[in-house]
Order: C-alpha cells, then sequence, then structure tokens
C-alpha cells in the first residue's frame, strides 16, 4: 500500500435513532467499515451508507461485531469459533447483498468493537475470523490492530493465505506492547486536534509513539482509523486529510 488509507467506522445509525455525521465525514475517507446490523445499522441504512460510499468512490468494508444492540458489540461474548464464523459470514453475505443492486461490492473485513478485541489476544477466535473471510471470498483483506508485536497475527494470516491491513489510531493512547490503553482509564482518548493530527502524521511516516509509560513503540500503519461522530471530530478528519496531503506531496 502506497499510502496511509483513512478508515471511518460508519452507517452505526439504527431506525429512528441517528448516530455519526456519515455524509460529513465521508469526503475525507479512504475506506468506510459499514456496520452489518449486529451492533448497529438496519436495511435501510446500510443501504444509504453503501450509496454514499459510492457517491464519493470510498472502499467499502463489512464491520461485523458479536450479536449485541444493546452494548453496542463492545461486550465479549462466549461464542465458540463456529458462530464466529457463521456470524462473519452472516453479516458480509448481508452487506454484500446490499451493495450488489448499487453496482459495489464488500471490499475488505474489519471485525468491531469486543470482536475486533478478542481475536487480538485469542488465535482460536482470530482463525475463525479469518477462516469465514476466506471462505466467503479469500481476495478481501482483513483490517485489524497493530501492536509492538505483529508476528503472531501475521503468521496465521499466512496459514489462510489473507492480506492483512494493520490499523492504527490517531485519537487514542497506546501501552507499552502496542495495544489500546483501556477507555476506563484517564488518558486513553486523545481530545485535543493537535495531538491527534500529530500523532496521525507520526504514523504516517512510520516514527516512534510514546507509550503510556513513557517507552517508544513503533507500529506498522497500513490504515489509520478517524472518528466522525460529533462536529470536532470531523474537523480533525479534514485536518488530518489535509496534513497527509501535504505529506504525500512533499
Amino acid at each position: 500500500m502506497n499510502k496511509l488509507l483513512l478508515n471511518c467506522d460508519i452507517g452505526e445509525s439504527f431506525g429512528a435513532w441517528s448516530m455519526g455525521l456519515d455524509a460529513e465525514v465521508m469526503p475525507y475517507i479512504d475506506c468506510a467499515n459499514i456496520a452489518t446490523g449486529f451492533h448497529a445499522s438496519d436495511p435501510g441504512t446500510m443501504r444509504k451508507t453503501v450509496a454514499l460510499a459510492a457517491e464519493h468512490a470510498v472502499r467499502i468494508g463489512a464491520h461485523p461485531a458479536y450479536p449485541d444492540l444493546v452494548g453496542f458489540g463492545r461486550r465479549s461474548m462466549a461464542c465458540s469459533p463456529q458462530e464466529v464464523e457463521d456470524m462473519l459470514l452472516y453479516q458480509i453475505g448481508a452487506l454484500d447483498g446490499i451493495c450488489r443492486p448499487l453496482g459495489q461490492r464488500v471490499s475488505y473485513v474489519k471485525p468491531h468493537g469486543a470482536l475486533y478485541q478478542d481475536m487480538m489476544r485469542d488465535a482460536a477466535t482470530l482463525r475463525a475470523v479469518m477462516r469465514a473471510i476466506t471462505l466467503y471470498d479469500a481476495s478481501l483483506p482483513l483490517m485489524l490492530m497493530s501492536t509492538a508485536d505483529n508476528s503472531g497475527p501475521q503468521l496465521i494470516g499466512e496459514e489462510f493465505g489473507l492480506t492483512l491491513w494493520y490499523e492504527t489510531f490517531a485519537d487514542r493512547a497506546y501501552d507499552a506492547q502496542g495495544y489500546l490503553v483501556s477507555r476506563k482509564l484517564p488518558g486513553a482518548v486523545h481530545h485535543d486536534s493537535e495531538t491527534i493530527v500529530g500523532q496521525a502524521l507520526t504514523l504516517a511516516r512510520g516514527e516512534p509513539l510514546r507509550a503510556s509509560d513513557g517507552s517508544s513503540i513503533r507500529l506498522t500503519s497500513d490504515t489509520l482509523c478517524v472518528h466522525g461522530d460529533n462536529a470536532s471530530s470531523v474537523a480533525a478528519v479534514r485536518q488530518i486529510r489535509e496534513a497527509l496531503t501535504r505529506l504525500e506531496q512533499a
């Protein structure tokens, strides 16, 4: 990948309940991680979001989760590897089915919330995710968290023959192992736009980050997650896009 792709979790409204500023953030991103109905979204929201992504030539990714609408997919569930495989096939297929009448296709997969976190710490869950993608379409990349040591996921990815896109975050603090600091702890989320843009540029240049304990870590970054859930977030996304464009042109 020749440039750092900006991705955003999007299409997370549900019925009459609206979440995120999808129309405002879509012009600035490269990849839209569209919710597939288990943690958020509904068929109408999915179709509207796919159409919006197509309008702006943004890549469409499936954003599958545990079946946890009440908890927004942020609670771990005791699912067997077979259940994880089944739920991914179901959700990828649902979004891909919405895409086809609009002349689009799912082009990658990024699990959401607790499932995303669990697969990074449990090889059986990660294998179930990769097996589902391979069965559906082995050409689809898997977007997963970049840490200080990606050797484990890389080996499993090679086992399945999958392309892996390592994801980093501009607005989150990291621990010494390269994992995200828990949202329950102070300082886990950056709110200052200067700090967020600065971290984005550090990641884009491949320079080391300062971890929460003061140590230095270096993260592989194929794609950067940005958030567009309020006006200040959209402004930060725009600033990151402008900063990355200047970096690419330098």
